[in-house]
């Protein structure tokens, strides 16, 4: 049942429901050995039985108008009724055979959309990061460029290479390294 529903604005099908699916149990329920009549064959085209289905619901329906104005109190009346509820169970038989083919393209059509927006994300993503780049290469291009700072701002970025953890021995203290910095700092202004 693909481009079921009404559009969206991607051009994608809408999702008819959002209500839970009936339980597969459910769909061998209106059948032979429940005492239910079968009105259709067993290899069939849904559309065509479900159109034909839906014109004997109008004729039956027809045909329960008239007897219920010719004889209100006849047998005939219930028969029909009988006949128009068979009828709906046998629609919605059907109707319930497509549900798990509903909750596929349901799905697939999410996925999408998904993938869709998580695409454009990225693509975004990327721009900005272009930008930032930029931003920063340019930001480091004028500070090299600069001849006359001030080189007491400037702050000792060497790394200092970090023994490996020995258990006996208590880690560096990051507060420690932090003040020593800034007592460098404060020193040399």
């Amino acid at each position: 049942m693909s481009g079921a529903g009404p559009p969206m604005a991607g051009g994608e099908a809408a999702v008819a429901s959002s209500l839970p699916l009936p339980s597969a149990k459910t769909y061998g329920l209106y059948t032979d050995e429940n005492g239910i009549k079968r009105l259709y064959p067993i290899n069939f085209d849904h559309r065509k039985e479900l159109k034909k289905l839906n014109h004997s619901v109008l004729a039956n329906f027809l045909d329960l108008l008239e007897i219920l104005i010719r004889c209100p109190d006849s047998s005939k009346r219930i028969e029909k009724i009988d006949d128009i509820k068979l009828l709906f169970i046998h629609m919605h038989h059907l109707i319930n055979e497509f549900r798990p083919h509903q909750a596929r393209e349901a799905l697939r059509v999410t996925m999408e959309l998904q993938k869709r927006n998580r695409l454009e994300i990225a693509d975004r993503f990327e721009l900005h990061l272009e930008k930032v780049m930029e931003t920063v290469n340019g930001a480091l291009s004028a500070l090299s460029s600069r001849e006359e700072f001030d080189s007491k701002l400037l702050v000792p970025t060497e790394v200092a290479p970090r023994p490996a953890d020995d258990p006996e021995q208590p880690p560096t203290d990051r507060l420690t390294e932090l003040d020593a910095l800034m007592c460098h700092v404060m020193d040399t202004s």
